[in-house]
């Protein structure tokens, strides 16, 4: 595997930090917010420097029970080709459920959920990684996640699950020891059990972050320093391999340029504290098989109707499926939803705006009763339709601005500005009211 070194996950916002960042071998760029013939100017000078970048994905929902899509497959594998990459990573995750499987409505979770580690699940996500790989120009990792909540009736340990990925479908791997931090918090998961399971040469990089706890649960949120009990386990994983990457994420809530560089300090510091490979050769080895033949549709619906009854419950509000902690997946609903008004505010800033200190309180009530179905930008619209036809904006010039940015970006293309345009526009409203 190519050695990366030590990095940073690449945002806008820090941009101009990163490039004058001494010591940053490589960064890492969300895959769906970059487009691949327009790349930002930052990226390009980081390559012409030749710093490598790593497209991942958050999108592709590998753990789900569809296979992946085709659209979403030729959008990433794009995106590598425009960033010359050496690989791609994803997540062990599914983020949507619904559809023609269970013959219901389709519905996003908006954020990263977990896979139950049952054969079925591991049956699927096998198949899913395959085709992954054969639509990919480069090689594929995929990252554990971190989860706020436990299936009931798993049948593998985290190691173990992670082993039989890599060891049936020789997908590397991306090792976040921050989400083991977390389902160590969360799940009662013993990170160190994990790293030991692990197929050490299938680690293609490792995610450094950091987090909070409340009451008694941790929230993975990329946007609080790197813990000790992180880089604790950022130290153990290096004693047991090398590690040929490890970067570090930031999402927001971003520090002074200092502050990271003292973090990515820390995280050097933690490696060499791990002194490299053990003598007793600690963890796992994984030989590639050829893949099984048996058909996964079986599989896949029983899969489906059981990530569907899930997400269901935390989106739309039904019935708890039995087994799961229903205090625990009421944090989890809160967190989605969270989720979910932070990044509808970051793809439409201008409702914030518009809507001041009552953006909030009317986004979370608004999705309490409509899940998402298609995507954040199309949620952002069917806010504001509802907020218009509900009649819940007494502000009359709140109502208009909201009517106005409503109109500017429903349509196939946006609306003229020009002079002319406008003043027809108007004109045809006056003479639509008599």
């Amino acid at each position: 595997m190519e050695r990366l070194g030590t990095g940073i996950g690449w945002r806008p916002e820090i941009a101009d930090a990163v490039e004058r960042m001494p010591g940053i071998d490589w960064v890492e760029v969300v895959a769906e917010n970059l487009c691949p013939g327009h790349l930002p100017e930052s990226l390009r000078r980081l390559r012409e420097r030749g710093v490598t970048v790593v497209p991942h994905g958050v999108s592709l929902g590998l753990g789900g029970a569809d296979r992946p899509d085709a659209a979403r497959l030729l959008a990433l594998a794009e995106r590598a080709e425009a960033l010359g990459s050496p690989l791609v990573t994803e997540h062990i995750a599914f983020v949507r459920g619904g559809g023609p499987l269970t013959a219901s409505p389709r519905l996003e979770a908006g954020h990263l959920l977990p896979v139950p580690r049952t054969r079925d699940a591991l049956d699927v996500l096998c198949e899913n990684i395959r085709i992954a790989q054969d639509a990919l120009p480069v090689p594929l990792a995929v990252e554990n996640i971190a989860a706020l909540i436990s299936w009931p009736g798993e049948e593998m340990t985290e190691g173990q699950f992670l082993y039989d990925l890599a060891d049936r479908t020789g997908v590397r791997l991306l090792i976040d020891v921050a989400n083991l931090h977390t389902n160590h918090v969360n799940r009662g998961e013993d990170p160190a059990q994990a790293l030991a399971g692990l197929p050490l040469e299938a680690i293609a990089y490792v995610h450094v972050a950091g987090g909070f706890e409340r009451d008694g649960v941790w929230h993975d949120s990329h946007a609080h320093p790197v813990p000790r009990p992180v880089l604790d386990i950022l130290t153990d994983l290096a004693s047991r391999v090398s590690p040929p990457g490890v970067l570090l994420e930031r999402d927001e809530n971003f520090p002074e340029p200092g502050e990271l560089e003292r973090e990515l300090g820390a995280i050097r510091e933690a490696v060499e504290k791990g002194g490299g490979p053990r003598a007793d050769g600690a963890g796992r080895t994984a030989a590639s098989v050829e893949p099984s033949s048996v058909s996964t549709d079986p599989a896949r619906q029983r899969l489906a109707l059981a990530q569907t009854a899930l997400l269901s419950a935390l989106v739309a509000g039904t019935p708890v499926p039995e087994g799961f902690d229903r205090v625990r997946l009421g944090v989890q609903a809160r967190a989605l939803a969270a989720k979910r008004a932070d990044v509808v505010a970051k793809v439409a800033p201008e409702l914030p705006v518009i809507l001041g200190a009552g953006y909030r309180p009317a986004f979370l009530a608004y999705a309490q009763g409509a899940p998402m179905t298609d995507g954040y930008r199309r949620d952002a619209l069917s806010f504001a339709e509802q907020l218009l036809l509900g009649g819940k904006l007494a502000d009359a010039r709140v109502r208009r601005e909201v009517r106005e940015w409503w109109l500017e970006r429903s349509g196939p293309a946006p609306r003229s500005r020009r002079p002319a345009v406008r003043l027809a526009r108007a004109t045809r409203r006056v003479l639509l009211r008599h």
